[in-house]
């Protein structure tokens, strides 16, 4: 838990605006109860203020100090729809679609965000993955240069001797299923800017395959192999190398062995999977057979913090995410 609660002194500090959507969702509203009494975040919930209050109300939960916002009396909704309608004029857009969408507080807490009302938004404990990226896509909208949205695992283990003081960070666990040399790219310059700004690592990036340095042949290597030389050209102070098979990006003694002269072997504190089945199996096995905690899914590549909770998250979850995404927006 170290490394959560230095995620959540920072945030103490940054006391960033966090939008949340599902107003009505009683993880949320719990989880909303320990971030103002842990002072994580400034918290704006969307929904009725009636039908939030009572349901706190009845079930005990005190959130004195939440911003109510109902997305459908809001007096910003003609701005936040003539801005919708600028973005997307090119689609044909009319006032009248934007107003009607603006009732969705998902659509309402991206456009928040877009148009600074918020510093980042947390949605996904009742909402689907897609329901909660589409209008955050649509009108947040990546980071110039980057055109992939990805997702990123911190693993903190309790062996310190293991990537930086015990962390180190997976991607893309997440999101794309089979991304291109050039997405693999972005992905490794965005969770290296992910690294520092959450936990502020000095990346060191190994992209992984099932060969080092050409000891196998196989269209699928030559996809890492150019994905390094993408990311280099993306980002050329980045400290990246590739391809690196698993035990030479992580052991000393491999990737010297290896990959001698290497400034990423042995010593990688982030590991970009070749896609996303393998990145989903290997942070669950990490998780479950070696013990490390699991931060995340963490999504980057958006123009302002977006994160999507799994359903099936718990209040705990929601708290972390919090302190995240305003470390995020910091």
């Amino acid at each position: 838990m170290e490394f959560i609660n230095q995620i959540k002194e920072r945030a103490k500090t940054l006391q960033n605006k966090i939008v949340l959507p599902e107003g009505t969702d009683l993880r949320t509203l719990k989880a909303v109860e320990q971030v103002i009494a842990d002072n994580l975040a400034q918290i704006i919930l969307l929904g009725d203020p009636i039908e939030i209050k009572v349901l706190a109300l009845k079930e005990g939960i005190n959130i004195t100090g939440a911003e109510i916002i109902n997305p459908k009396t809001s007096p910003k909704r003609e701005q936040y729809a003539a801005l919708m309608v600028e973005i997307r004029k090119d689609k044909g857009l009319t006032t009248s679609e934007a107003l009607d969408a603006l009732n969705n507080p998902l659509v309402f807490g991206s456009l928040m965000v877009k148009a600074k009302d918020a510093d980042g938004e947390i949605a996904g404990a009742i909402n689907s993955t897609g329901d909660v990226l589409r209008p955050a896509l649509q009108y947040i909208k990546t980071v110039p240069g980057v055109s992939v949205v990805s997702g990123v695992f911190f693993m903190v283990f309790k062996d310190k001797s293991i990537g930086d003081n015990g962390i180190l960070v997976f991607a893309d666990c997440a999101v794309m299923p089979d991304p291109t040399d050039r997405q693999l790219a972005e992905i490794a310059v965005s969770t290296a800017k992910t690294a520092e700004s959450i936990a502020h690592l000095s990346p060191r990036v190994a992209m992984l395959s099932f060969s080092t340095k050409g000891s196998a042949k196989h269209p699928l290597v030559d996809k890492m192999t150019s994905a390094t030389r993408i990311a280099k050209e993306l980002d050329p102070e980045l400290i990246i190398d590739g391809e690196l098979q698993l035990d030479a990006a992580l052991i000393e003694s491999v990737g010297l062995s290896k990959a001698p002269g290497s400034t990423v072997a042995g010593k990688a504190n982030i590991l970009i999977f070749p896609g996303l089945e393998s990145a989903n199996i290997g942070y669950k096995l990490v998780q479950r057979l070696a013990g490390a905690e699991a931060i995340g899914p963490i999504l980057q590549g958006m123009a302002a913090p977006i994160n999507d909770l799994s359903r099936g998250c718990s209040v705990a979850d929601i708290v972390n995410l919090v302190a995240i995404t305003a470390t995020q927006a910091g």
